[in-house]
């Protein structure tokens, strides 16, 4: 599977997204890229195009790999219009980095992880990192992408488990982390109930500063629609207590074309 570098907004608009990742150019809908396209050529362009009704169209649906800030990702196009990577969760990796050079042997702990390119960027950076999703297909895809990162050596605990479970038992275990990194759905299954951020997070964060060492840092991250930077802000802020630094800030992608697409909201705290 050969890689290619790089990733690359190229436009967005009614409703989708034209992405450059590595060597295939892919159209795919964008629910908030609510403006009109602005380069309307470079559309026709597309390799692979993702419709909610038709599946995807155009061309080698095979494997691919990128090159993407310092780790190497396997990309497949998934039936629900996913490749297996988040590029708006990249401009939180140099921050990220910061923090775990700052703790020689870090334990980070990182829920809703996916793929993995967030916690082997943690690797990379020499922590010690707790892997945690609850789905066994999204997790063994995280372990390929160590490989292909040339990362498999580096002290990772893959797991597949319930996020809001997981870390209650860590807690009863006594197991504390230097860092938290989460990024929950709008909605998911949890053991016996559907979970939904509106009615979860508070306990889902009450949970986190369960495991967190007295100056831990958190990267929370969430991508509903409504749900805004200050909103995750207080919602730290509830579960830690005043933090001793807090920054929260929409998420978005600014595009080759000058186009922006709002991805959601973050808030990132050190603990004092």
């Amino acid at each position: 599977m050969a890689a290619a570098i790089g990733y690359e907004l190229v436009d967005c608009g009614d409703g989708r997204r034209l992405e450059r990742l590595g060597e295939r150019l892919i159209d795919r809908p964008a629910p908030t890229a609510a403006d009109a396209r602005r380069s309307i050529a470079a559309w026709d362009q597309a390799d692979l195009r993702f419709d909610r009704e038709r599946g995807w169209t155009g061309g080698d649906e095979a494997p691919w790999a990128v090159d993407l800030d310092g780790v190497r990702l396997e990309l497949r196009p998934g039936t629900a219009g996913q490749l297996g990577v988040y590029p708006e969760h990249v401009e939180f990796w140099p921050w990220l980095r910061d923090r775990v050079r700052d703790r020689p042997a870090a334990r980070v702990l990182n829920l809703f992880a996916s793929t993995g390119a967030t916690t082997l960027t943690l690797a990379a950076a020499g922590a010690e990192v707790t892997h945690v999703d609850g789905a066994r297909g999204a997790v063994a895809w995280a372990r390929r992408n160590a490989d292909l990162s040339r990362l498999a050596d580096r002290p990772v605990r893959w797991i597949v488990d319930d996020a809001l479970g997981f870390t209650r038992r860590e807690a009863r275990r006594g197991r504390r982390y230097d860092g938290i990194v989460l990024d929950p759905p709008t909605y998911g299954h949890a053991p016996g109930a559907r979970w939904t951020i509106d009615s979860g997070l508070g306990e889902l964060l009450d949970a986190v500063a369960g495991v967190a060492t007295e100056d831990a840092f958190v990267l929370l991250t969430a991508h509903q629609t409504g749900l805004e930077p200050i909103d995750l802000a207080a919602a730290l802020a509830a579960a830690f207590g005043t933090p001793g630094e807090m920054t929260a800030d929409p998420i978005v992608l600014t595009a080759t074309s000058g186009a922006v697409l709002p991805l959601g909201a973050a808030a990132r705290m050190i603990r004092a």
